[in-house]
């Protein structure tokens, strides 16, 4: 599927058909290609003479095959995070090319970023006027995006840490509460990773971008907003490292509450066997079989043996609980 933008007052507005399209490509500020087909990538490869790069190109992780010019047009691919309803994050490539003043964008995935920023560009004026301007205003939308899916996940880490400290006397009231934990925790530790990753190649692309405003003379305006998005990039990356040390201390303290509920559990075990030890010695001397054992023939045997068996249980348990062992 290929969407054809053009601009208009400041706006973006869609093409009708390809055919439309093609008939006025010198109006086209920015081409969408989302999960092309080949016949799709022909197409555009005659009318724009340039190669569009395949899905196993994309997915090259060589900065050369990421980074490139080509025939007169620049070739830029990042890993941007996608977040489908109900299933886990998804990372993808996305490559964006820089030709004769119009931006195409190839990806085989649906982040959100891409949405908003045709909804937002076809009601606000947002200085899309060319292709290098559309980049930037995209570039933008990304990371904004980013920056709220960090500040949620922020969020969902002081619950998860109010869950492990704030109601820690309760977890022994719900034995999968630690379990669930962590769970939470790898999944907030493979989010984060997943945006670090993507702030990571976005950050790359913006200084190569940086440079290519500067030799093509763009705008004074194109280059503060590159500038600022670099600025906005480092600063998120910063906070992503932030919460991924959080995160450690969360598994760590996780970890760690859960060698104390072991260590309680094995402690009440000892206490228990230490507990029935001097009864259970008791019974065993009064199970002997010798012939000359004063107790066997006394009227108040049973019940002598029985209250010492009592007793060598309560006294120790008592012990214990003086001491707060228990």
């Amino acid at each position: 599927m290929i969407h054809f933008y053009q601009a208009k007052d400041g706006r973006l507005s869609r093409f009708a058909s390809t055919d439309d399209a093609l008939a006025q490509l010198a109006d086209v500020v920015w081409i969408d290609m989302v999960y092309p087909v080949a016949e799709e990538e022909a197409l555009l490869e005659r009318a724009l003479n340039i190669a569009i790069p395949t899905r196993e190109d994309m997915a090259e992780i060589e900065i050369s095959s990421r980074v490139y010019g080509e025939g007169g047009a620049m070739f830029l691919t990042a890993n941007l995070l996608s977040l489908p309803n109900g299933r886990d994050p998804i990372i993808a490539p996305v490559t964006f090319v820089l030709s004769d003043n119009r931006l195409i964008t190839v990806r085989y995935h649906a982040p959100r970023p891409f949405q908003t920023f045709v909804e937002l560009s076809m009601k606000t004026q947002l200085g899309c006027s060319h292709g290098n301007a559309v980049l930037i205003a995209l570039f933008e939308t990304i990371v904004d995006r980013l920056a709220d899916i960090l500040e949620q996940a922020s969020h969902g880490l002081d619950d998860i840490s109010k869950s492990i400290f704030v109601h820690g006397a309760r977890i022994k009231r719900r034995p999968g509460h630690l379990a669930e934990v962590l769970e939470h925790i790898g999944r907030a530790e493979d989010l984060n990773g997943k945006v670090r990753d993507s702030l990571a190649t976005i950050d790359r692309l913006a200084g190569f971008l940086m440079q290519f405003t500067s030799a093509a003379k763009a705008d004074r305006d194109d280059k503060g907003r590159v500038k600022t998005l670099a600025r906005d990039l480092h600063s998120l990356a910063d906070y992503a490292t932030i919460q991924g040390q959080k995160v450690t201390f969360l598994l760590d303290a996780t970890l760690g509450m859960i060698n104390i509920e072991q260590n309680k559990i094995l402690g009440i075990f000892s206490i228990v066997a230490f507990v029935f030890l001097p009864p259970t010695l008791i019974a065993s001397l009064y199970g002997m079989n010798f012939d000359v054992m004063p107790e066997l023939h006394w009227r108040w045997g049973y019940p002598f043996a029985l209250g010492m068996m009592f007793m060598s249980a309560v006294l120790p348990y008592l012990f214990f609980k003086r001491r707060g062992w228990l």
